[in-house]
């Protein structure tokens, strides 16, 4: 019969000491924000030259991110906005923070799309392209709704839905 031969115990734990170490590390190089927009929509422009843009950017991921852009087939430009007291201002980037999420809504933070080059309809869909910091930039196909549209709470059932890159 051959022998067993037996590692003494803290060579064992010195592995497996090793192996956990080298876990939680990896975990936490890959802790990265994991953006979903639901919930998009565009009410039909009542002008020619201006329409709002309205979503819900939910980040599942342990990182925080930021929308920092945002572009469109609709316009020659777009704008990130928030709404202080009645007054409308432009800003650079909005945070989507980690495990939460960033709504842009009536009234709220929302997108601007100026200088119409077409003013889209109601059943139309309009290509908007959403740009992060860290997660780069996503492709949002956004339904456009009659002007006086009000979503009915639920998030996740538009057709203005995207993940990923």
């Amino acid at each position: 019969m051959t022998p067993v031969r037996r590692l003494p115990a803290l060579a064992g734990t010195s592995a497996l000491a090793l192996t956990l170490a080298l876990a939680v590390t990896g975990c936490a190089a890959e802790a990265k924000p994991e953006l979903k927009v639901s919930g998009a929509y565009m009410p039909q422009p009542v002008t020619d030259t201006m329409a709002g843009g309205f979503l819900t950017v939910t980040n599942s991921g342990d990182e925080a991110d930021k929308l920092t852009s945002v572009s469109s087939d609709v316009g020659k430009e777009a704008e990130i906005h928030r709404t202080v007291g009645q007054k409308m201002e432009r800003v650079k980037s909005l945070k989507v923070p980690a495990n939460g999420e960033l709504t842009l809504g009536r009234g709220g933070n929302h997108l601007m799309f100026l200088d119409l080059e077409r003013k889209p309809a109601k059943g139309e869909k309009v290509s908007v392209t959403l740009r992060f910091e860290k997660s780069g930039a996503m492709k949002v196909s956004v339904p456009v709704e009659s002007t006086n549209y009000v979503p009915d709470g639920t998030t996740g059932k538009s057709s203005g839905e995207s993940s990923g890159k």
